[in-house]
């Protein structure tokens, strides 16, 4: 099993006065932490995609492009990338591009996203949140496998035979398909054939297995070979040195950070009950001490028929930098040997 980081370069505290970083320091301590992740033996680390004033990572592919001058041997992916409001032959061009930096090491990770600020930003309609996606993963797709592409659609101009350049070193570069809850993008995935990318950020882990068995289901009525169909994990999580600990460092910044979107959408600010339930054994959340995280990782993969890939969202709780590095390090040296 693949163990890994996905951040969205959020406006973390400064250790020292707890305020927030200036943008700077935030994406140069970010950047830091990729390397370590790398130095302490982790598989991947992954930028998302927000368009808000508390995050850092509109660009992501910019922000992967710098850690991949400082790294060799970490994969670096998008977290997702929002494809149903961008051009998706300007996003392969940006991830070929990154591959070529990286020397093969770049992914894709799309997605149709879980805020909508992108939507009107670039001048979409959300009342055409899934017709976008599924268009532009079409021609996504036709670009990745074919290096001059003849293809018309509602959203964008046709192509016409145009060649798309430049090509990227993997052969075919990996696009992972990431989702919620929607039982049609796991029939999606799975129909295509794509590895996917399932974000579990709430409830009980377990109650996705239905979904990832109809992910499985439509790979194997579409003919395609059962360890193509790969399925990762993407969690919010923290770790230390005891559960106490990591409880402790982890609550107050994930209650501010969640209460802050329920009320945006008109709901209930969290609750420490609700936080332990959702910390608790079947609960979605990864923190605690690295035995407790690794072992409830397994449970997580035996009760969802296996995953492949597990990746943990480090900085929603906007901790300072020194317990961030401390959790990777934690992560790579105690939590990943027992996933191995």
């Amino acid at each position: 099993m693949e163990i890994g980081i996905d951040s969205f370069a959020a406006a973390l505290l400064d250790n020292g006065t707890g305020t927030t970083l200036r943008g700077a320091d935030a994406m140069q301590e970010l950047l830091d932490r990729i390397v370590l992740a790398e130095q302490v033996g982790l598989d991947v680390f992954g930028i998302g995609e927000h368009h808000r004033p508390e995050y850092l990572d509109s660009a992501t592919a910019v922000i992967l492009a710098a850690a991949a001058a400082r790294t060799s041997r970490i994969r670096l992916t998008s977290a997702v990338t929002v494809l149903s409001a961008a051009d998706p032959v300007r996003v392969f061009q940006q991830f070929a591009t990154l591959d070529l930096i990286s020397q093969g090491r770049a992914e894709l990770v799309v997605g149709r996203g879980s805020s909508i600020e992108a939507f009107p930003l670039f001048g979409y309609d959300l009342e055409d949140y899934d017709a976008l996606f599924a268009e532009k993963l079409d021609l996504l797709l036709q670009v990745r496998d074919q290096e001059h592409v003849h293809w018309s659609g509602r959203f964008r101009p046709a192509l016409t035979g145009q060649g798309v350049y430049p090509r990227p070193v993997q052969q075919p570069f990996p696009i992972w398909l990431g989702v919620g809850g929607t039982p049609q993008s796991f029939v999606r995935a799975g129909a295509l054939g794509l590895p996917l990318m399932v974000a579990i950020i709430g409830g009980e882990t377990h109650r996705f297995r239905p979904l990832i068995d109809l992910y499985r289901e439509a790979g194997r009525r579409a003919g395609h070979a059962p360890e193509a169909l790969q399925v990762g994990l993407h969690s919010l999580g923290y770790v230390a040195e005891t559960t106490e600990q990591a409880v402790e460092d982890f609550y107050p910044g994930y209650a501010r950070t969640f209460s802050k979107r329920a009320r945006e959408r008109g709901g209930m600010p969290v609750t420490q009950p609700q936080f332990d339930a959702q910390a608790g054994p079947l609960g979605a959340l990864l923190v605690g001490s690295p035995e407790e995280v690794g072992a409830k990782i397994l449970r997580h993969s035996e009760a969802l028929g296996g995953i492949s890939r597990v990746t943990f969202q480090l900085d929603v709780a906007t901790l300072p930098h020194e317990k961030l590095t401390r959790s990777i390090e934690l992560l790579g040296t105690r939590v990943a040997p027992q996933l191995r």
